[in-house]
C-alpha cells in the first residue's frame, strides 16, 4: 500500500488536468441531493420546533360537518385550556356598491384563540381588539389578497351570511394556517365565533369543519389525553392528533415532494456517474504507456489497480466535498427567496444526516463507475499497452463482474434504505437498472442497423454510418451519457404534464360553471326560480346532501379493520351521503345493477369500486353508516367507477330511496351557463341567498394549477440539473474518444480528404447518433413516466408530443454541437506530429 500511495501521489503532482469534468459531474449530483435533503430536514425541524403553534394546541380534535356534543366539550375542558373554532368556505359580500363578492376561507374563533403563538396584524394591533364588538358591530381581519379581490380597504363593511362585520386589520401571519394556505380556494377571513352563530351559516347539515384544541397542564402528555378521549367516546367519529402529528398534511406532501425531487437529483448523480466513468476512461487512455511501464518493470496487477484507485478516491473526495459545500449553502439561499411562501418556518442549519447521505451517494456512485475502467486497465497485457493504437475492450473476468455487482448492490441498497418510501425507491432502482441495460442494447441495435443499411451514394453519409458501428465506436458511450439525462427530463416533463392535464385539459367542455353548497330545503324552490330567470343559465342539477360516518364494514366495526392508508380518509369523520332513484351522471356501473326507479324494499347502496377494493368488500356485502345518529345498514347492490373529472355531482355513498327521504338535509347543485351569464348568476345567488357558498369552477382550477405550477417549477429545476449533468457527461464522452477521432482525421487528411469533407462526415455521424439517442430516451422516459402516472399515481395517461419534438431537437443539437467542437480540435492536429509516434 505504501508503494501504491507514493506512486499515486507522484502522478497527482501534475494537477487536476483531465479531471475537471470528473469533479464537476460528481459535485453537481452531490450538491443536488445535499440541498434537497438538507432543506427537507430544515422544514422537518421547523415542524418539530413549532409543533404547538402549527397544530394550535397540544391535542387537536377535528369533526367534519357537526359540532361536538355538550358532554364531549365538557370532557375536553376538564383536560386543560380549551378553544374551538369553525373553518369553512363561505361567501363574503362587501356592502359598498363597487365591492365584489368573493369565496373566502372563513375562520370563526373564540376569544381564547390562539392557545399558542400570535396572529400578527400588519398594523401591529391584537386579534382580540380587532374582532371585538363595537357599537353593535363585530370586527374581522382578512388576508391582503381578500381586500384586492373584493375591492375593499380597512374600515369597510363586509357581510358573512346574515351578519355584517367591519374589516379592522390585515393578517400578516396566522400561526396554524399550515398547508391550508395552499389548499384553500379563497383568502382567509377571520371573525368572532359569536358572529358566525349570528350569520345563519350554522345549520344542520352545513359543510362546516369544527375544530377543538387543548393546551395541557405540565406533566400531562398528549398521548394520555388522546387515549382518554378515545376511551370515553369510542364512537365519536372525530379525528384526534397529538404533537407528533402536527403538520401532518405538510409532512405528507413534503415527504412525497422530497422523494420525487430527491430521486431526480439521484438520477442526475447517476448521469454524472457515467461522466465519472468516461473521465476515468479518458484519463487511463492517456496513461497507457505509464501503466505499460509499470507492468514491464514487474508491477503486479494489484499495484496498478491500487495506484490508480487511490488517485481516483482522492479526486472523488474532492468532488464530494465541493458538492457538500454547495449543497449545504443552497438551503440558506432558498430560505431567503421562498420563506414567505412556505407554510412553516424552516430551521435552516448544517445537518449531518442529509450531508452524510449525499456523501454516501457520491462515493458509491464514484466507486461503481470507476471500477469498470480500472479493472479493464488492470487486465490488459503490457505488450498490448505498448502499442500506439487504441486498445480494444475485452470481456471482464468473473471476479471483476462480481466486484462491480457488489458495488451496484451496495448503491441500490443505500438508495432503498435511506428513502422514506422504500417501494418508490425500489421502483427507481429497477428503472435505473433497466435504463443502464436498455441504452447499451439500443446502441448495439443502432450499430447493427448502421452495418446493414447498405452503402448510400453520399460518401460522407456512408463513412458516417461506418463510424457508428466500427470497432471502438463512441455510439454506446454517447447514447448512455446523453440518453440518461434526456430520459430524466422526458419522464419529469411528462409526469408534470399529465398532472396538469388532469387539472386543466381534462375538464370537459360541458362542465358546470358553478357549484352551489348548503342550499337549505326551504330555499330550493326559490333557488331554482332565480337560476331559471337568468338568460344563458343552463339546467340546474341538484342532489340532496346528508352527512354520514362509516361505523361497520362487512359487519365488522371499523376499529377492528386494517384500513389501507390511502383509504383512511373515508373512515375518519363524516362523509357525503345522498339517495337517488337513478345513477349519478359521471359514473359507470362496473358490477351489479341499479335498483328500479320505484324501488321501496330493504336498504341498498351503490358504492365506489376503488374504495370497495381497498376495503375488501364487494356485491352483497353490507356497510353500516351512521346518519344523524342512526346506524343504517345497507347491502351493496352495485359498484360504480366514478369519473370525478366530469365535475358532475357524485358521492361515494348513494342509497336507494326510502330511508333517507324524510331526513333533514341540504342540497348541492351545479349549473352550466354561457360565459356571458356567469356574472349574472354569481350576483343573483350571492345577493338573494347569503348562506349559499358559490364555487366558480374556473377559479378552483386556476388555484389547483397554481399549486401544481410551484411544485412543477421545483421538479423542472432539478430535472434540468440532469441535463446539465448530461452535457458534462457528453463532453467527457467526446474527450474519451478524442484520441480515436484525431487518429481518424489524420488518416483521412493523409488520404486527401479536405477539412470540410471530414467535418461533414462527423456531422452526419453525430446527427444520426443524436437522433437515435433522442428516440431511445423518448421511449425509455415515456415508459417510466407512464408507469409512474398509471401505477403509482393511478391517473389517466396522455402522451404529449411537443415534449417528444423538443427532446429530439435538443438531443440532436447537443450531440452535433459537442461532436463538431471535438472534430474542429481534431482537424487542427498536424498529421506529421501523430505519424512520428506510429
Amino acid at each position: 500500500m505504501s508503494l501504491a500511495l507514493r506512486l499515486a501521489r507522484r502522478e497527482m503532482r501534475s494537477g487536476l488536468g483531465g479531471f475537471r469534468l470528473f469533479i464537476a459531474c460528481l459535485a453537481l449530483g452531490v450538491a443536488a441531493i445535499a440541498a434537497i435533503l438538507s432543506f427537507s430536514r430544515a422544514v422537518e425541524e421547523g415542524l418539530r420546533a413549532d409543533a404547538r403553534e402549527i397544530m394550535g394546541g397540544d391535542v387537536a380534535i377535528s369533526i367534519l360537518y357537526r359540532e361536538a356534543t355538550p358532554e364531549q366539550m365538557a370532557f375536553m375542558r376538564e383536560q386543560g385550556r380549551f378553544v374551538r373554532w369553525i373553518d369553512s368556505r363561505a361567501m363574503a359580500r362587501p356592502t359598498k356598491a363597487d365591492g365584489k363578492p368573493t369565496l373566502v376561507q372563513l375562520k370563526a374563533v373564540e376569544p381564547a384563540y390562539p392557545l399558542y403563538g400570535v396572529v400578527e396584524l400588519q398594523d401591529g394591533g391584537t386579534l382580540g381588539d380587532a374582532l371585538a364588538k363595537r357599537g353593535g358591530i363585530w370586527g374581522a381581519v382578512v388576508e391582503e389578497s381578500a381586500l384586492r379581490r373584493m375591492n375593499m380597504a380597512p374600515g369597510d363593511m363586509l357581510r358573512i351570511g346574515e351578519v355584517a362585520v367591519e374589516v379592522r386589520g390585515i393578517i400578516a401571519r396566522e400561526p396554524d394556517r399550515g398547508l391550508n394556505a395552499f389548499a384553500s380556494l379563497g383568502p382567509r377571513v377571520m371573525i368572532p365565533f359569536d358572529a358566525v352563530v349570528e350569520s345563519g351559516l350554522v345549520q344542520p347539515g352545513s359543510l362546516l369543519n369544527w375544530e377543538y384544541r387543548l393546551s395541557l397542564p405540565p406533566g400531562r402528555s398528549d398521548r394520555a389525553t388522546i387515549d382518554a378521549l378515545k376511551a370515553r367516546f369510542p364512537d365519536a367519529g372525530w379525528r384526534v392528533r397529538g404533537l407528533d402529528e402536527a403538520g401532518g398534511g405538510i409532512r405528507f406532501w413534503l415527504d412525497r415532494l422530497t422523494q420525487f425531487i430527491g430521486l431526480i437529483g439521484l438520477a442526475s448523480l447517476l448521469v454524472g456517474g457515467v461522466g465519472v466513468g468516461n473521465a476515468i476512461s479518458s484519463f487511463l487512455a492517456g496513461r497507457l504507456r505509464t501503466i505499460a511501464t509499470f507492468k514491464c518493470l514487474g508491477a503486479p496487477e494489484r499495484l496498478v489497480f491500487t495506484t490508480y484507485f487511490l488517485q481516483l478516491a482522492a479526486l472523488a473526495t474532492i468532488g464530494v466535498v465541493i458538492g457538500l459545500v454547495v449543497g449545504a449553502a443552497l438551503p440558506f439561499v432558498a430560505q431567503s427567496l421562498i420563506a414567505d411562501v412556505l407554510p412553516v418556518r424552516a430551521r435552516v442549519a448544517l445537518y449531518a444526516g442529509p450531508l452524510a447521505t449525499a456523501a454516501g451517494f457520491g462515493l458509491l456512485v464514484s466507486l461503481l463507475f470507476a471500477l469498470v475502467p480500472l479493472v479493464r486497465a488492470r487486465g490488459v497485457p503490457a505488450a498490448t499497452l505498448m502499442r500506439g493504437a487504441v486498445v480494444e475492450e475485452g470481456r471482464l473476468a468473473w471476479r471483476d463482474v462480481l466486484l462491480i455487482g457488489v458495488a451496484a448492490l451496495a448503491l441500490a441498497a443505500f438508495t432503498i434504505f435511506t428513502a422514506d418510501s422504500r417501494r418508490i425507491a425500489a421502483y427507481f432502482v429497477l428503472g435505473a437498472i433497466g435504463a443502464f441495460i436498455a441504452f447499451p442494447l439500443l446502441a448495439r441495435l443502432l450499430m447493427m442497423a448502421a452495418a446493414r443499411v447498405g452503402k448510400p451514394k453520399l460518401a460522407a453519409l456512408r463513412l458516417a454510418l461506418a463510424n457508428l458501428h466500427r470497432p471502438g465506436a463512441p455510439t454506446p458511450i454517447v447514447m448512455l451519457s446523453l440518453g440518461l439525462g434526456l430520459t430524466v427530463l422526458v419522464a419529469t416533463a411528462l409526469i408534470e404534464g399529465n398532472l396538469r392535464e388532469q387539472i386543466t385539459k381534462r375538464i370537459p367542455n360541458d362542465a358546470p360553471a358553478f357549484f352551489f353548497v348548503d342550499i337549505q330545503s326551504s330555499q330550493m324552490a326559490d333557488f331554482e326560480k332565480a337560476i331559471a330567470a337568468i338568460p344563458g343559465a343552463g339546467p340546474l342539477d341538484k342532489v340532496p346532501s346528508l352527512r354520514g360516518r362509516i361505523v361497520k364494514i362487512g359487519g365488522k366495526p371499523v376499529s377492528e379493520i386494517a384500513v389501507p392508508s390511502d383509504a383512511r380518509w373515508a373512515v375518519e369523520g363524516d362523509r357525503g351521503v345522498t339517495y337517488s332513484a337513478t345513477p349519478p351522471e359521471g359514473s359507470r356501473i362496473v358490477a351489479g345493477e341499479w335498483w328500479p326507479a320505484d324501488y321501496r324494499g330493504p336498504q341498498l347502496i351503490s358504492f365506489d369500486e376503488n374504495l370497495a377494493r381497498q376495503f375488501g368488500i364487494g356485491l352483497g356485502d353490507t356497510i353500516t353508516v351512521n346518519v344523524l345518529g342512526r346506524d343504517i345498514e345497507a347491502k351493496i347492490a352495485s359498484l360504480r367507477r366514478i369519473e370525478w373529472t366530469t365535475l358532475a355531482i357524485n358521492f361515494v355513498f348513494v342509497y336507494s330511496p326510502g330511508t333517507l327521504d324524510k331526513a333533514p338535509h341540504t342540497f348541492l347543485a351545479t349549473v352550466k351557463s354561457t360565459p356571458e351569464a356567469e356574472e349574472a348568476i354569481f350576483k343573483a345567488i350571492t345577493d338573494k341567498f347569503p348562506n349559499v357558498t358559490v364555487v366558480r369552477i374556473r377559479d378552483a382550477i386556476e388555484t389547483a394549477a397554481s399549486v401544481l405550477g410551484n411544485i412543477g417549477l421545483a421538479s423542472r429545476v432539478i430535472g434540468f440539473l440532469s441535463i446539465l449533468a448530461g452535457v458534462l457527461v457528453l463532453a467527457g464522452a467526446m474527450l474519451a474518444t478524442q484520441r480515436r477521432r484525431v487518429h481518424e482525421a489524420v488518416v483521412m487528411k493523409v488520404l486527401g480528404a479536405t477539412r470540410s469533407r471530414i467535418a461533414g462526415i462527423f456531422a452526419w455521424e453525430f446527427a444520426a447518433l443524436g437522433l437515435a439517442t433522442a428516440i431511445a430516451a423518448l421511449g425509455v422516459g415515456t415508459l417510466g413516466a407512464y408507469l409512474v402516472v398509471r401505477r403509482l399515481m393511478n391517473l389517466d395517461w396522455t402522451f404529449l408530443p411537443t415534449v417528444a419534438i423538443a427532446v429530439a431537437l435538443g438531443a440532436m443539437a447537443l450531440t452535433l454541437a459537442f461532436g463538431l467542437v471535438g472534430t474542429l480540435a481534431a482537424l487542427r492536429q498536424r498529421p506529421l506530429a501523430l505519424l512520428r509516434n506510429e
